[in-house]
Parts: C-alpha cells; sequence; structure tokens
C-alpha cells in the first residue's frame, strides 16, 4: 500500500515536472521570438519573473492555455505586431490549436515548419505582408478548418538573377514585389496540389496575393469546404470540374483573375450557393445553366468575361437575388423574357450585352431595387411608368438602346439620384414632372429626339451636378431658372440643339460650373460678362451660334481658344483670332475652308514681334486639328515620310526664333530631361519664355515609339482644355528637330520642390491641399468630361508643375490615351514605378483607376514630403483600429496643423487616398467622386 502511494505520489512530481518543463520551454520560445521582433509595447507582458521555475507564458497577451498549462491559442490579431515569423519554433508548440496574427504587419514568408502544427485547426494569417511560396508542408495540417493567408504578398520564387548579392528574398510590401511587376519572372507561386490532403476545411481563404497556374483539382477532396475564396490573384486555366463535387459550397469568388475556358457543367451540383463570383475573368461559353438551381442565389457576378448565350432559366426563376452583375459580356436573349420578379434585388446590372427585347413593367415589381443598367444593349419599345414607381430606386442607366416614345410624366413620382437615358430614339417633350426629383445629382438626355422647350422646371433640380441635353431637337430660349441649380459642377450641356434667343446672365450664378457648352444651336445676341466672372470654368465651347459684341475680358475668357468662339457673327475682344474690338471685321466670305486660312492670316498681319511667335502657333494648331477633327480619327497613320511637318504661313520664322533662343538647344538652357527626349527654357526676343519639349530624333531616323508619343501627345492637348492642364502653344517637326512648346512654369516640378528643403517650406498645408484638389480636379476632367474618357498613364510628382503662384498642372502626356466604350487599353507598362496600380502586374488593360491609385500614391507624397514607400502597403491593410496617425506621418520640415479643422481636413486627404490604394480596382472612388470630397471637406482651407 506505501509502496503504491509512492509511486503514484512519484508520477503525479513526474507530470508535474513535465508540466512545467513543457510551459518553461513554450515561454523560452516565444521569448526567443520576441527577441528577433522589433520593439512593441504589445508584447510587454512576455516576461519571465523570479520565480520562472514555475512560469507559463499563460498570463501573457495574446497567449491562451489548457488545464495543463500548455499553450493552445496564440492570438495577436489587429495588434499591429510587426516582423517575422522565421524564429518562432512551432515544434515547441505541437497541441496548439488556433494561431490568430491577422491583419499585423508581419513579413518574411511563411516558415516551411509550420507543418509540424499537426493539432491545429484555425490559421489566420491574413491582411499581412508575408511572401514567398505557400509552403508544401502546410498539407500536414490536416485538422485545419479555416485557412486564411489572403491580402498578402505571397507568390513566387523570383528569378536569382535579379539579385545580384545573392539573396532569394524579394522586399516585402507594394514596393519590392510589384516594382518587378513587368519583369515576368515567377517561377512558383501556385496553389500547391496538396492542399487537397487538408480534407476538413471548411474556409479557404487565399485572395488578395499573387498566386497563378491553375486552381488544384485536389480541392475536390475537400467535401466540407463552405467559403472558397481565390480572387485577387493571377490564377489560369479553367475552373477544375472536382469543384463541383462540393456540394457544401455557399460562397464562392473567383473574380479578379486570368482564369478561362468555360464554367464546368458540374456547377449545377452546388445547390447550396448563396455567393458567386466568377467576374473579370476571361470565361467563355454559357454561364452555368443551373447556377440558382436550389434558389438560394444571392449574390451572383459574371461582369467583364466573354460570355455568350441566354441568361440561365434558373437565374430567371431565382427571387432570392439580391446583387447580381453581368455587364460587358455577349449575353444575348430578351430583357422581357430572360428575367423575373426579384423581391429582394438591390443591383442589376447587365449593361453592355446583346440584349433585345422590350424593357418589361416587371422591373417595377422588384420593391427593393435601388440600382438598375441596361445601357449597350438594344433593348426596345416604351419605358414602362412602373419603373419610376420603385421608391428605392436611386440610379436607372437606360442609355445607348433602342427605347423610343416619351418619357413618361411618372418620373416624378421616383426618388432618382443618376438617371441616363442618353442614345436612344426618345421623342416628344421632356415632361414638367422631372422638376420633382429633387435628389437627382446627374441628368443625361442627350442624343435622343426630345423637342419642344427646355422645362423651365428644370431649375427646381437643386442636388443637380450635371446636366446634358445635347444633341436633341429642343428649341426655344435657355430657361433662365438654370441659373438657380448651385450645385452644378462638372458639366452643363445643351449644344446642337435648336436653341435660340439670348444667352440668360442667369448663368452667371453657377458658381461651381466647370465645363459649359452651348455650340451649335442658334443663339444670338452678346455673351453676358456675368460669365466672365465665373472663376470656377475651365471648359467653354459657345461656337457655331449667332453671337456678337464683344466678348468678356475676364475669367475663362483670358484663357479660351479661337475654337471656343468660332462661327459667330460678329464677336470681338482681345481673344486670339478676333478682332479687337475697335478694328472693323472683315466682312465674310467664301468656303468655310477659306475662312479660316483668312482669321489665321489676319492674325499673323495685325499682330508684330515675338509675341507673333504664339499666336502663329496657335493659328497653325488649330487650322491642321480642327480640320482633322472633322474627320474619323486615325490615331496612329504614318502615310508619309516625315508626318509632323506641319509649318505654313511663317512657321519657319518661328522655327529659327526657338533655334535662336535655345542656342540650338544648348545644354545651358536644359531645364529637366525624360526618356524621349529633354526640355528647355526659351526666352524670346519679346521676353515671352517658354517651355520647350525637343524630342530625340530626327526627321530622317524617325523612333517609333518617340513618334507616337510625339503625335499622341500632340492629338490629345489639341482636345484637352482645363486650368489645371499645362497649355500646349505649338509642335513642330522641321529639319534635324521635333519638338513641343508649352508654356512655362516657373515653380518646377512637383518631386524637385519636395526634395529640396527650402522648397517644401514654401508648400505651407494650405499650398498642400490646393495642389491635390487641382490634380484631382484634372483628373476629374480627364476622365469625366472628356468626349472619351483620357487615361493619364503616368501621373507622378515628376509630372506636376508649378506655376510661380504655386498652382499645380498636369503635364507629359505622350502616354496618355484615350478610351473608347467597350475597349479597355492593352499596352505595354508605361509610367513610373513606385505610383503604378497593383493589376498591371498581372493585365495590361489600362482603365481610369490605374490613374486613380497614382493618384493616391500622390496625394501622400505631398502630405509626408517623400515618396510614401512602404507606407503605401501600410496603409493598405490597416484596420479601422489600426488607422494611421497622421501627426507621425506628416513632412515634418512643415509645420504641423495648429488647428483642428485643417487636421482634419489633412487627415481627410489620408483617407481618401487610402480609398484610392485599394488593391481591387473596382473598389477605388473614381475622380470626380474624390473632387466632390476634396470641394465639400476643405472648403474652410
Amino acid at each position: 500500500m506505501n509502496n503504491s502511494m509512492c509511486y503514484v505520489t512519484t508520477l503525479l512530481l513526474f507530470l508535474a515536472m513535465c508540466e512545467a518543463t513543457s510551459g518553461l520551454t513554450q515561454a523560452d520560445a516565444l521569448l526567443r521570438w520576441k527577441q528577433s521582433l522589433p520593439q512593441q509595447p504589445i508584447l510587454d507582458s512576455w516576461v519571465m519573473n523570479s520565480t520562472a521555475t514555475t512560469q507559463t507564458p499563460c498570463s501573457w497577451r495574446g497567449i491562451t492555455c489548457d488545464s495543463q498549462g500548455t499553450v493552445t491559442i496564440i492570438n495577436l490579431a489587429y495588434t499591429g505586431l510587426a516582423g517575422t515569423l522565421h524564429n518562432l519554433n512551432f515544434s515547441d508548440f505541437t497541441n496548439l490549436l488556433r494561431l490568430d496574427l491577422k491583419e499585423n504587419n508581419l513579413t518574411g514568408s511563411i516558415p516551411q515548419n509550420i507543418g509540424v502544427l499537426s493539432n491545429l485547426q484555425f490559421l489566420d494569417l491574413s491582411q499581412n505582408y508575408l511572401n514567398g511560396t505557400l509552403p508544401l508542408s502546410i498539407a500536414n495540417l490536416t485538422q485545419v478548418f479555416e485557412l486564411d493567408v489572403s491580402r498578402n504578398d505571397i507568390s513566387g520564387v523570383l528569378d536569382p538573377t535579379l539579385f545580384p548579392d545573392g539573396s532569394h528574398t524579394p522586399k516585402t510590401g507594394l514596393i519590392g514585389i510589384r516594382n518587378l511587376l513587368f519583369q515576368d519572372t515567377l517561377l512558383g507561386g501556385t496553389i500547391p496540389n496538396e492542399i487537397g490532403n487538408i480534407r476538413n476545411l471548411t474556409l479557404l481563404a487565399l485572395d488578395g496575393n499573387y498566386f497563378h497556374g491553375p486552381i488544384p483539382s485536389s480541392l475536390g477532396n475537400c467535401t466540407h469546404l463552405s467559403i472558397l475564396r481565390m480572387p485577387q490573384n493571377q490564377l489560369s486555366g479553367p475552373i477544375p470540374p472536382s469543384i463541383g463535387k462540393l456540394t457544401n459550397l455557399t460562397d464562392v469568388r473567383l473574380f479578379s483573375n486570368k482564369l478561362n475556358g468555360s464554367v464546368p457543367q458540374e456547377f449545377g451540383n452546388l445547390s447550396s450557393l448563396i455567393v458567386l463570383h466568377l467576374a473579370e475573368n476571361n470565361f467563355v461559353g454559357e454561364l452555368p445553366p443551373q447556377v440558382c438551381k436550389s434558389g438560394k442565389l444571392v449574390n451572383f457576378s459574371a461582369a467583364f468575361n466573354s460570355f455568350t448565350g441566354p441568361i440561365p432559366r434558373s437565374l430567371r426563376d431565382c427571387p432570392s437575388l439580391y446583387r447580381v452583375r453581368l455587364e460587358h459580356n455577349s449575353l444575348t436573349g430578351f430583357a422581357d423574357q430572360d428575367f423575373g420578379v426579384y423581391p429582394n434585388l438591390t443591383f442589376m446590372d447587365f449593361s453592355h450585352n446583346r440584349m433585345k427585347g422590350n424593357l418589361t413593367a416587371n422591373w417595377g415589381a422588384c420593391q427593393n431595387l435601388q440600382h438598375l443598367s441596361m445601357a449597350g444593349n438594344g433593348v426596345s419599345g416604351n419605358i414602362p411608368s412602373e419603373i419610376f414607381q420603385l421608391e428605392q430606386l436611386q440610379e436607372l442607366d437606360l442609355s445607348s438602346n433602342q427605347l423610343s416614345g416619351e418619357i413618361p410624366p411618372m418620373i416624378g413620382n421616383s426618388n432618382l439620384y443618376k438617371l441616363n437615358l442618353s442614345e436612344n430614339k426618345l421623342s416628344g417633350m421632356v415632361p414638367v414632372e422631372i422638376g420633382k426629383l429633387s435628389n437627382l445629382g446627374s441628368l443625361d438626355l442627350s442624343m435622343n429626339m426630345l423637342l419642344g422647350p427646355i422645362p423651365n422646371q428644370i431649375g427646381e433640380l437643386s442636388n443637380l451636378q450635371n446636366l446634358n441635353l445635347s444633341n436633341n431637337k429642343f428649341n426655344g430660349t435657355i430657361p433662365y431658372q438654370i441659373g438657380n441649380l448651385a450645385d452644378l459642377q462638372y458639366f452643363l450641356d445643351l449644344s446642337y440643339n435648336s436653341l435660340s434667343g439670348d444667352i440668360p446672365s442667369d448663368l452667371g450664378k453657377l458658381s461651381n460650373l466647370i465645363t459649359l457648352n452651348i455650340s451649335h444651336n442658334n443663339l444670338s445676341g452678346s455673351i453676358p460678362h456675368s460669365l466672365g466672372e465665373l472663376l470656377s470654368l475651365s471648359v467653354i465651347d459657345l461656337s457655331h451660334n449667332n453671337l456678337e459684341g464683344p466678348v468678356p475680358n475676364g475669367g475663362i475668357f483670358k484663357s479660351s481658344f479661337p475654337l471656343d468662339l468660332s462661327n459667330n457673327k460678329n464677336l470681338c475682344g482681345n481673344i486670339q483670332g478676333l478682332q479687337p474690338c475697335n478694328v472693323s471685321l472683315t466682312k465674310p466670305g467664301g468656303g468655310g475652308s477659306s475662312n479660316k486660312n483668312k482669321v489665321v492670316i489676319l492674325i499673323g498681319a495685325s499682330l508684330g514681334g515675338a509675341f507673333l511667335i504664339s499666336l502663329v502657333l496657335v493659328g497653325v494648331f488649330f487650322f491642321i486639328y480642327n480640320r482633322k477633327s472633322r474627320a474619323p480619327r486615325q490615331r496612329n497613320s504614318f502615310s508619309r515620310p516625315n508626318p509632323f511637318s506641319i509649318w505654313y504661313f511663317n512657321g519657319r520664322v518661328v522655327y529659327r526664333d526657338i533655334i535662336e533662343a535655345t542656342k540650338n538647344f544648348d545644354s545651358q538652357y536644359c531645364i529637366g530631361e525624360g526618356a524621349l527626349g529633354k526640355v528647355y527654357k526659351a526666352k524670346m526676343s519679346g521676353g515671352e519664355v517658354f517651355a520647350v519639349k525637343k524630342f530625340k530624333c530626327d526627321s530622317e531616323n524617325l523612333d517609333m515609339e518617340r513618334i507616337k508619343s510625339f503625335e499622341n501627345e500632340v492629338e490629345i492637348m489639341t482636345e484637352t482644355r482645363h486650368r489645371n492642364i499645362v497649355k500646349l502653344y505649338g509642335f513642330c517637326s522641321q529639319g534635324m528637330h521635333t519638338f513641343l512648346i508649352y508654356e512655362y512654369m516657373e515653380g518646377g516640378n512637383l518631386e524637385e520642390m519636395l526634395r529640396d528643403d527650402k522648397g517644401a517650406l514654401k508648400l505651407n498645408w494650405h499650398e498642400r491641399v490646393d495642389i491635390i484638389k487641382s490634380v484631382a480636379s484634372a483628373l476629374s476632367y480627364m476622365h469625366h468630361d472628356c468626349a472619351s474618357p483620357l487615361i493619364h498613364r503616368d501621373i507622378s510628382s515628376k509630372n506636376i508643375l508649378l506655376s510661380f503662384d504655386l498652382s499645380a498642372h498636369v503635364s507629359d502626356f505622350g502616354t496618355a490615351r484615350f478610351l473608347k466604350p467597350d475597349s479597355p487599353i492593352w499596352t505595354s507598362f508605361a509610367g513610373t514605378y513606385g505610383y503604378a496600380a497593383p493589376e498591371l502586374a498581372y493585365t495590361m488593360a489600362v482603365t481610369e483607376k490605374c490613374d486613380v491609385f497614382s493618384f493616391g500614391v500622390l496625394a501622400l507624397e505631398v502630405l509626408t514630403g517623400k515618396h510614401p514607400g512602404e507606407l503605401v502597403s501600410y496603409m493598405q491593410s490597416c484596420s479601422d483600429e489600426q488607422k494611421v496617425n497622421m501627426k507621425e506621418i506628416l513632412d515634418p520640415r512643415v509645420l504641423a496643423p495648429s488647428k483642428e479643422h485643417v487636421l482634419k481636413q489633412v487627415d481627410l486627404i489620408a483617407n481618401i487616398a487610402l480609398s484610392c490604394l485599394n488593391t481591387n480596382p473596382q473598389s477605388r472612388p473614381t475622380m470626380r467622386t474624390i473632387l466632390q470630397l476634396l470641394q465639400m471637406g476643405t472648403a474652410e482651407i
């Protein structure tokens, strides 16, 4: 009995010693890991005290133990933990059940020995900066039911030749792997096929990384899988049919990859699907016919693919639908037969497909519908009045269809924020009830056959920011009530109608208006003086009317172009191309072409000295491009040996003066240099100063890249006019010189200003906010107010020029491109590393959202005083609890904002920049939204 008791006592003491030893071993392992990490307060509790022989880490922050004192949970999520996992010895934590380190600042790769955690059930390393590959040993974690490594930089092994120092570890964050976006040197980075060994998985999240290659067919073994998230990678190939065996799947997200082929028929087996995202891939064939087999589908997207065929019948008979996106495919069928009644639906977009049929009144039964877009199809018939009975409807886009008939008077019953009915065959008069749309922010009725007077009630749309009634048959006068639209900001376009009478002076009350186009009408009388007082106005077109008398001297008319006022009756004033008001105008006569010649010759005859230079350049500029703009645009036509010999009249004199002013482009006059040429300061004999951009080419041996850049820049600059875009005065290719002549900016470029300590001190917070707003204004104009969206493709601080009063101007449009509808730009990389959008790593399809990303980087650079570098990737991973402390990142050379409202405005800009840096392009705001937020949020500065 005594021996037995001794044995039991000894055993208990032995077990206690083992437990204590285990606790000490795990404590030592955690302390060794802590020592390898940067010092950080979150680990302050990780210390050993004087009673270390009995201490375990169970009371430390983020550590949980079982009843025996063994660590079972390490949870340091959302703590800002920085460092690597390399020195965490997983072998000491064989009983670990949960490892949760999400939303931190961890870098480096996932250690290969993570596979020793054979009892692990939950692994979340998401939203860090981890790189390298997903280790094969992860397949040993057979008990894991949730595996999340999303939103990191996990990819392949980079080509060792890129690292002369022998390092095989890429830098972390966006700056690093993404600086090598276009090297195409990834050798690994596929999802290991062994991942199918983790058969207990219920959640697998790999989104927002750099995985490429196929989706492993072995995933079909994970029959418990409920959530499969792989979007925003570079995955390619077809979806493996084995996915169809995962009948427990409720949420499948594969969007923003390079997947191709058709969706396997086995998808019809997924009877539990609630969310299915296939958008932004290269899928072909028909949509999965049984996509809503069980009637549970809530969220479905297949946009931006090449799907063909009809809308699946199962989708038509799917009352559970909440959100559907099918835009930009080649789907066929009939809009009045292939869609049902969806009581829960809030968002439906099947724009830019090949749907026909009539617009059915069934949409009026979708009582929760907030957004309906079917633009760019062949839908015909009348607009059913039932649509305007939807109380929740905010956006309705029926543009570019074959709709006919009149706009229903019931339109006044809706609560629309955005209405686009452009490019249809609508006729009749605009109902006066449209004035009841008190929430309407954007109205586009252009390119229809609407007639009669513009209803005065439009002046009651107090929240309207955009109004486009162009290309119709409106007659009568412009309602003076339009002047009451105080929020009208982006554009007012009444062009190509039959409007007559005077221009109402009330338009001068539109103090926020940026673009005004009332060209191609029958307007008469003089230009109201009030238009010259609109300081916000950046673009105006009054051409092709019967206007006469003096042109106002102020505002936009100080910098307006001759074409803005051409083809009127008898306008005069101090504007290029017009007679001074005290000189008799030459009686017009002859054909249109000869008239243009007379105007240019008249300019040359009436002005003298060096000032003649800029006017001749402008005259030649618009003489040539006004003629070219009448014909279909051919961007890259090189039918002549030297396509840029465009000098006429006394152009050779101008050429000689430029050569003389720069002493044949002597290096002492060089003020900047880029990849395609140098920029020189040319001070003319009359005192005028120009910036001359000379290309590195000659007329006999023109480099194709430079030819395209030269031609592209000239073409774009003829079609862009904005106060925050640098002005082009002329261009030349003569002899051995090819150059562009721009307005000279005394302040130099923003990059140099920020780099110089004295220069940075000139940029106080008022100036910096104004610079950001000015760039946003220019980009908003380019993206939303040009005839076709214009994408800059190289927004960076070196391409932002500052005038003598530090006003910002966007420059260098050599790589810019117009974006035609339904035609994304596929091109080689153009831009500046460190500013380029991350999606350019896996696609050369350039959209406006690439400029938005670059703007976000630029905004941070202006706030911090230097390129933000790793701050970009850090801010992308910040949670609401980890907002960046603005005072810590602001440029230390400038006195910190002392007023609370200034700090709030700076914080607003930082938040806007963060939204611009979203790795998903679709989640970034538009430049129009950004500009609106900036104008509202920085009004007090």
